[in-house]
């Protein structure tokens, strides 16, 4: 059974032994887990949690890999990051974009954002509100959009926000090893990062 509980606004889902015990709120700079404070990872806290004074840069720092949920912004400076924004945050096919950022944008870390409330959850239960929107919305055939969600559905679909962001930054620090990769958490209601205390 699928638990919900309610943590400074972020609604949380309890399964598979995650709960809220696994979120870590940043209000201050001494909330920033010691490794991550003097990194891209705790300049991006500071920008959009602690409202710090937006820095100038040339050059990006850091690949932000967040969901495609348009109620989520991040208030960071200009040339500050790459963002690759899909579903869910599944940045599985998008490797060659990342591996370009790093070998050739020199970014040194990667802040995968996963948020509360994912479309990407439970993506099946979509499935005859997919294919009917594309039908009215796309002109398509019936048989074609049930076709393309069979095929694309299964790619995208997560079974919980917080083990899913957990489980690619442990994939992606296999495939780089010297990147700092970092899971983290949007809470949709209260528009503020958490990091994941894995």
């Amino acid at each position: 059974m699928v638990q919900y509980y309610y943590w400074n606004t972020v609604r949380i889902i309890k399964k598979g032994g995650f709960d809220v015990d696994h979120l870590v709120p940043i209000r201050t700079v001494d909330d920033i887990f010691p490794k991550y404070r003097d990194t891209p990872i705790g300049r991006l806290l500071q920008y959009h949690n602690l409202q710090s004074p937006l820095d100038s840069y040339e050059h990006a720092e850091v690949v932000i890999g967040m969901c495609m949920d348009n109620r989520k912004h991040l208030r960071i400076p200009d040339n500050f990051a790459y963002v690759l924004r899909t579903g869910g945050g599944n940045l599985r096919y998008s490797e060659f974009k990342i591996s370009y950022a790093i070998a050739v944008g020199g970014v040194k870390a990667i802040a995968l954002i996963g948020h509360d409330k994912c479309g990407m959850v439970n993506l099946m239960a979509r499935k005859d509100k997919f294919v009917q929107g594309l039908v009215d919305r796309a002109g398509w055939d019936k048989e074609r959009a049930e076709e393309h969600f069979m095929h694309f559905a299964p790619m995208f679909e997560i079974d919980n926000e917080i083990e899913f962001v957990i489980s690619e930054a442990k994939r992606l620090r296999s495939r780089y090893p010297k990147i700092l990769v970092v899971p983290m958490f949007y809470g949709i209601d209260d528009k503020l990062l958490y990091l994941i205390n894995e």
